[in-house]
């Protein structure tokens, strides 16, 4: 059987940094974020005995190593859940993304949550939106966010039953825009959240994110917008404080991502634009501010030099029926 879906990526509020458990990747704390659109993965699945073997495909390139591993486990993982017995048939999986991976733009999180939702209709689960969060969140765990999709919290817990992700309601949706600053720099995330217990930071970020996730939790409700990405902003520049401080001192930032933090806090201070900056484990930079600042916003941060782009919030992970959707 065959199936496609389609995600939007992730940009973290609240993000989650090292993992209790590296193969269920079970993280330390809550997480929150929020959906990026029109961004997006598509990703077409199916189970069939004319494959030899799993074989998985992102964006034209055959995965190998530890890529093709992280995938595998989601695939197990809906096999494990599914009673069709096409499941035990190789799978082949094809992946295409709408915007750069690995420059710290939340790829992982469309890509697996595309994956896992596809995974679930063509191996015929009936699974609740929560149950397959569970499976993206062996691929990434942000990536069970990007199922749910819009502003999303993944809670902590150490089985299926309590880690899982679910919507927060809130209607900061629908003013959020999000100029894109890209600074391609290529990073991988994984290696900062294996080395992030190792930062004498570690244990103070985690007694202090408690405070930013309730605090967080409560700006959405309120729908606060000037709370919530000033909270975001702040959790940037404690994660970067953790990943740089590590073993091996992983300094992600560019000279670009800098100049593109001055340019923030001048058009805050000076022409008193509600606009905030966040990144997450990468150089490229999430400028959060409102649709009546955007073209303002958007003009100031390309005059830094890097590309930009406008995105707005995104919705959960969904089926794609049509056929010629299917990658192959």
């Amino acid at each position: 059987m065959k199936a496609t879906a389609m995600a939007h990526p992730i940009q973290g509020l609240v993000k989650y940094h090292g993992l209790r458990d590296d193969l269920e990747r079970y993280p330390y704390h809550d997480s929150i974020s929020v959906c990026t659109a029109p961004s997006h993965t598509r990703t077409t699945v199916e189970f069939s005995m004319d494959y030899d073997d799993d074989t998985y495909v992102v964006d034209g390139e055959e995965l190998e190593g530890a890529g093709f591993d992280r995938l595998e486990r989601v695939v197990e993982k809906a096999r494990g859940m599914s009673d069709a017995a096409h499941t035990v048939y190789p799978c082949r999986i094809e992946s295409e993304n709408s915007f750069p991976s690995n420059v710290g733009l939340g790829s992982s999180s469309s890509g697996f949550a595309a994956a896992a939702m596809a995974l679930a209709e063509a191996a015929e689960l009936d699974a609740s939106r929560a149950e397959i969060s569970t499976i993206a969140r062996v691929g990434s765990s942000s990536a069970a966010r990007s199922v749910t999709g819009a502003f999303s919290i993944l809670t902590q817990g150490l089985t299926d039953e309590d880690c899982y992700a679910r919507r927060l309601q809130t209607s900061l949706h629908e003013d959020l825009r999000t100029v894109v600053a890209l600074v391609p720099y290529h990073k991988d995330t994984d290696d900062a959240h294996k080395e992030a217990a190792d930062s004498h930071m570690f244990d103070a970020r985690r007694a202090h994110v408690q405070d930013q996730l309730a605090e967080m939790k409560a700006a959405l409700r309120e729908d606060d917008f000037e709370r919530t990405f000033e909270l975001a902003e702040k959790d940037s520049l404690s994660l970067a404080a953790t990943t740089m401080t590590g073993p091996e001192g992983w300094v992600y930032w560019q000279p670009a991502t800098l100049a593109v933090f001055n340019k923030v806090r001048e058009l805050r201070t000076e022409e008193d634009i509600p606009v905030y900056f966040s990144t997450d484990t990468g150089a490229s930079v999430y400028v959060n501010t409102t649709e009546e600042h955007v073209d303002r916003v958007e003009e100031a941060v390309s005059d830094t030099g890097v590309s930009t782009t406008t995105w707005s919030v995104g919705g959960p992970a969904t089926l794609l029926e049509d056929e010629d959707d299917h990658l192959f």
